[in-house]
């Protein structure tokens, strides 16, 4: 089910916000168990049979956890463990199964020339979160800093829908406080509000923005992908739309996901905070998908020896390591090992820069300096997307020789007459004046969601910032609407909550119209 459709937003959001605080009135147990039901409804509608793999999952790591709490307080110390890394080897070997079978399959008949038969598998939905989580939380509980008793209270902490299909990975520190709070099954009209408006907005990024932008991406990724040599201009339409794309629908997913979660009364970490506004590639990696970075950080780069009591070369071995498997873990292909393995060098010329700069007696940079540094970091970014998105190596070098200019230049015919005389006759010659080829036409709606898009990116405050400033529904809400607005137009705090809800309404209608209209779009991490 998406959270971009008519029966979540108008069926199943309404029963179960309604279900869970009636019940929560007489029971907080049974509130829970309804909660936990609802969510494993919310993964059956996509395809009822994962649902036991799901179950599974649930019922085979809460025994370990309460075999590995029981082992560690043997006088003996018993063999935790020895438990610990057999869980996890199975969890891995289940993840590895679904996602991983085939590409290593068809690696090693295109290596060694085997002829293995290819299985027919099926990507259960959100495995790669449900099992990250899962792992995260054996390795907790061997550390000593989680356990749990309560099954039920299990089963929603790794069920809860808001995160299930797409994140963010949870900690159980993190949510089980929440959750055993009797607060969290009392209606809260300040919850509510913020959170609506979180959703709506988080909804508008993926349906207006979002999904618009993704009708520049696909023609020109494809045209590339049918070995169409892209030109300069349409080449970095194909690369930028789909860097935005990426964006607002991840971002879209995380707003949405918090704000349904806040109606629970549930706050979820923040996932996401303007990655694209980074100053540096370690700084990307502190704002995109924050949790997943986090994971990676705490459960792979630390245990491998991270940066202490290790050799500078070590380090580095760890970081690509690190980033390797992160490529991996976003998709079965070696175009996201490319993906990671290219991050990995980006941090390590980073981190490399880091430590050279004071020898060099080089200062912090000046507000040109860092504005050099966000451009530079988003091209480099911009760069690893191509990878990201591709299908295969061809596809991807064929995008990046079009952004180099190595195809030509294509510009509008209207430049023609106006040029001819300026530049030199073999830069002339070079160029082309017939605009997008008809296979990769991009309509004028999408050049202007892709400029609308950048003074979103780069110009407006991100979620983080506004839940920062949340201590009440009124305060975040005020926190939506412009300063100037506030300061000359509004200048009372119910005044501009009304403006905000208004505006929210009317947002959510243009939405709603969209849909309806265009129908709904699966989010783009749905797949890794």
């Amino acid at each position: 089910m998406l959270f971009n459709s008519y029966p979540f937003i108008f069926i199943y959001l309404p029963v179960v916000f309604a279900g869970t605080f009636l019940i929560g009135r007489h029971s907080h147990r049974l509130a829970a168990i309804w909660m936990g039901l609802a969510s494993l409804c919310f993964y059956a509608v996509w395809n009822p049979r994962f649902v036991l793999l799901l179950l599974a999952s649930i019922v085979f790591n809460y025994a370990v956890a309460l075999s590995i709490d029981a082992q560690s307080k043997k006088s003996d110390r018993g063999h935790p463990k020895l438990v610990l890394v057999s869980a996890l080897a199975a969890n891995l070997a289940l993840l590895g199964y679904y996602k991983y079978a085939n590409f290593f399959l068809d690696s090693s008949n295109q290596i060694f020339g085997w002829h293995l038969p290819i299985i027919s598998v099926v990507l259960p939905l959100g495995i790669s979160f449900f099992t990250f989580t899962q792992i995260a939380f054996l390795v907790d509980v061997y550390r000593g800093v989680a356990r749990e008793y309560s099954f039920i209270n299990y089963l929603l902490f790794v069920t809860y829908f808001p995160h299930l299909i797409a994140g963010p990975v949870l900690h159980h520190r993190q949510m089980m406080p929440q959750f055993a709070n009797p607060d969290s099954y009392k209606i809260n009209p300040e919850n509510v509000a913020v959170g609506l408006t979180i959703f709506v907005l988080g909804l508008a990024k993926k349906v207006l923005v979002a999904d618009t932008l993704a009708k520049g991406a696909g023609p020109i990724f494809a045209a590339a992908n049918a070995g169409v040599p892209l030109t300069f201009f349409e080449a970095w339409t194909g690369a930028l739309t789909y860097t935005l794309q990426l964006y607002f629908d991840f971002s879209g997913y995380c707003d949405m996901a918090v704000g349904i979660s806040l109606l629970f009364n549930v706050k979820l970490p923040i996932n996401f905070d303007s990655p694209y506004k980074a100053t540096s590639v370690i700084d990307f990696w502190r704002r995109w998908h924050m949790t997943l970075s986090a994971f990676l950080r705490d459960y792979l780069y630390i245990p491998l020896g991270g940066s202490r009591n290790c050799s500078t070369s070590r380090r580095y071995a760890n970081l690509m390591i690190t980033m390797l498997l992160g490529g991996l873990w976003h998709g079965a292909g070696w175009t996201f090992v490319m993906w990671g393995g290219l991050h990995g060098a980006y941090l390590i010329v980073n981190h490399g820069w880091r430590a050279l700069a004071p020898r060099l007696a080089i200062r912090g940079p000046s507000k040109c300096g860092q504005l050099a540094s966000v451009g530079l970091t988003f091209v480099a970014v911009v760069v690893g997307w191509v990878f990201f998105r591709a299908e295969n190596f061809r596809t991807a070098w064929d995008m990046l020789e079009g952004m180099a200019g190595l195809h030509g230049v294509s510009l509008p015919a209207w430049l023609n007459e106006h040029l001819s005389g300026v530049v030199s006759p073999t830069l002339y010659s070079s160029l082309r004046f017939d605009g997008f080829m008809p296979s990769v036409s991009i309509s004028f709606p999408v050049i202007a969601m892709l400029l609308f898009g950048f003074a979103i990116v780069w110009a407006f405050p991100n979620l983080q910032r506004l839940l920062e400033r949340y201590n009440s529904g009124e305060d975040a809400l005020t926190a939506l609407v412009p300063k100037f607005m506030k300061r000359e137009v509004l200048p009372f705090h119910a005044n501009t909550t009304v403006l905000a809800a208004i505006s929210s309404a009317i947002l959510f209608f243009v939405v709603a119209l969209t849909i309806a209209t265009h129908g709904s779009s699966e989010f783009l991490y749905f797949e890794f």
